[in-house]
């Protein structure tokens, strides 16, 4: 039976596959076929890229038809995998999901209450392609000013920019439901399992006006929550550390992220400066045939490739270093989340406590205070016992995921520099034996 990746491309639907070690990787693709590595634990193997349903471009590969999102069908995640866990109804399943399809799943846990005292994977940001569709839209008006080289290299670019955007979205998607399947708890959810298994459309609505306005005076009470609930002394002393660990980690990891930002922005700087030079040395070099001329042009060839280097350094440390940032801002503020649960939790234990002396002292509703009391004991430990586990394996996570990017973005770092150095060589080679 034709699986659907091959089914896709036998269609002429153009896709994007996210290469990574956590989920099965999609090694090859000979003759209409794919063949996936076995994932341990979870999924067998997982699947997941993007297709665009309707309209192709002319003239442009099909690529920025990814980037309009006006309609619901323009940009999709296909999810396919196995499961050889029993409580799924079927061995094997693939369905179709949007970005408000995960924002759904990630509030659902963030609703539920028995999950209060776990640490809810961060939903995935929403894909931001503006840049790229102004792009798009002054390479659409500039079509017939342009030479057919200039297009092309437009074009060139603006493949590899969308190309890079998918490749962070892809990640940020497959992050959050590897996070999810991890889970011990949460992959067992009802709400993970309809995501997962049922193949017909959510009907996912954006949220109103009224919702958001309810949601905005949600979050002005709760932050005025946190100040409240943050002044009281923890009776515990591993969560009063990691309280204060958090804060500041939360505050070092935003400072972080804004600063690999502006080194990300460098280096595409530097690559678009380095295009603006090769346009004007080839412009130079093509105004006649001496030797001055022929040194332009070659001149012009390094500083395009070099700006080709520069562009995927730019990327690739925005992909290692800046995302894996900005990932863990949103996770550690869910931890300093489970801490606020877990606080207010407290406060209302001891509230409950302050109850039951009145009402003993005043015996007036003591069997009812003293239900809440047990019933606020109980939330309160329960809490307590899971928060802890959650952040010791917070840490661990942490450690691992930083470790993993650090020497990918090295590697990848070295490798980019062995080419500059390779290409620097290559010239001087090429200048010497024209003279």
């Amino acid at each position: 039976m034709e699986d659907p990746p091959s089914r896709l491309l036998r269609h002429g639907v153009p896709w994007l596959s996210r290469d990574s070690g956590s989920l099965s990787r999609c090694c090859s693709h000979d003759g209409g076929s794919f063949r996936f590595e076995p994932i341990p634990g979870f999924f067998r193997w997982f699947l997941l890229f993007f297709f665009v349903t309707e309209h192709n471009q002319e003239g442009l590969d099909d690529g920025p038809d990814f980037l309009s999102e006006e309609d619901r069908g323009g940009l999709l995640m296909f999810v396919f995998l196995q499961s050889s866990l029993p409580n799924f109804k079927q061995d094997e399943f693939s369905v179709v999901r949007q970005h408000e399809e995960f924002v759904w799943l990630h509030d659902a846990f963030v609703e539920n209450e028995e999950y209060a005292g776990y640490v809810i994977p961060p939903a995935p940001p929403k894909p931001d392609f503006d840049a790229s569709r102004d792009k798009l839209q002054k390479l659409g008006e500039g079509e017939g000013s342009m030479t057919k080289e200039e297009f092309t290299k437009m074009k060139q670019e603006l493949e590899a920019e969308y190309l890079a955007i998918f490749k962070k979205t892809v990640a940020m998607h497959e992050v959050f439901l590897c996070r999810v399947a991890a889970h011990p708890v949460l992959r067992n959810d009802l709400n993970f399992h309809i995501f997962l298994e049922y193949n017909q459309d959510l009907s996912i609505r954006g949220k109103n006006k009224k919702e958001k306005l309810e949601d905005f005076f949600k979050n002005m009470v709760k932050t005025a929550d946190e100040v409240l609930v943050g002044g009281v002394k923890d009776v515990d002393d591993f969560f009063e550390h990691e309280k204060t660990f958090l804060l500041e980690y939360n505050s070092r990891i935003k400072d972080a992220a804004v600063k690999a930002d502006k080194l990300t922005k460098s280096h595409k700087n530097v690559a678009d400066d380095n295009s603006r030079i090769s346009s004007s040395l080839h412009t130079l070099g093509t105004q006649d045939s001496t030797d001055l001329c022929k040194f332009f042009l070659k001149v012009s060839e390094l500083f395009e490739k070099t700006r080709k280097i520069e562009a995927r350094v730019s990327a690739d440390e925005d992909l290692k270093l800046s995302d894996l940032l900005r990932y863990y801002l949103r996770e550690s503020q869910a931890g300093k989340d489970l801490l606020y649960r877990r606080a207010r939790s407290l406060v209302d234990y001891e509230n409950a406590n302050k109850l039951l002396d009145r009402s003993r002292a005043k015996n007036k509703d003591v069997l009812q205070a003293e239900t809440n009391q047990q019933l606020c004991c109980q939330k309160f430990e329960k809490l307590s016992e899971s928060a802890k586990q959650e952040l010791i394996d917070f840490k661990t996570r942490r450690v691992a995921a930083f470790r993993k990017n650090l020497v990918e973005l090295a590697e990848l770092e070295l490798k980019h520099s062995k080419g500059y150095l390779q290409l620097l060589q290559n010239c001087l080679v090429a200048l010497k034996g024209d003279n």
